[in-house]
């Protein structure tokens, strides 16, 4: 069962206020929304109008805006098991089978995420999720930062 943990580094510079958070991914890939988390991060920063980065400080994890529940979430990582596979092709050796592929995904699913805030809310569509993208399996804990900036 996936756990959210708050971490020491919750600070306010300026205007900006940033806080990071712990997601446990476990030991499969795995694509993690965190609406839940960005929600609660914005009551808490007491958050009006402004923007939204989320930010996974790790070499082998991203984020993607996808819908979840309706088997996007599956085929994205079907996807990312096609572009990248989990072989002895990469040149990056360390860790399990094929984990230099998780070194080459921030490549393709981007790190960061920047989301307008409208009142408080993530101004997101009705379908999207802002959802952290994870296939390195020997790497069960995750990092994220969150940091609102307000108009």
């Amino acid at each position: 069962m996936p756990f959210v943990r708050c971490v020491p580094g919750a600070s306010t510079v300026g205007p900006v206020h940033s806080e990071l958070i712990e997601i446990r991914t476990g030991s499969s890939e795995t694509v993690r929304d965190l609406g839940g988390e960005i929600d609660t991060y914005l009551r808490k920063a007491l958050a009006g109008d402004g923007l939204l980065n989320i930010w996974v400080p790790h070499a082998t994890a991203g984020l993607a805006v996808i819908e979840t529940g309706a088997g996007s979430d599956d085929d994205l990582l079907a996807t990312l098991r096609d572009l990248l596979p989990a072989d002895d092709r990469w040149r990056h050796r360390h860790g399990s089978r094929g984990h230099g592929r998780d070194h080459v995904l921030p490549a393709i699913i981007s790190p960061s995420v920047t989301v307008p805030v409208l009142g408080g809310q993530a101004a997101l569509g009705t379908w999207q999720s802002v959802c952290l993208v994870d296939t390195n399996v020997d790497n069960p804990v995750r990092t994220v930062r969150l940091s609102f900036l307000p108009h």
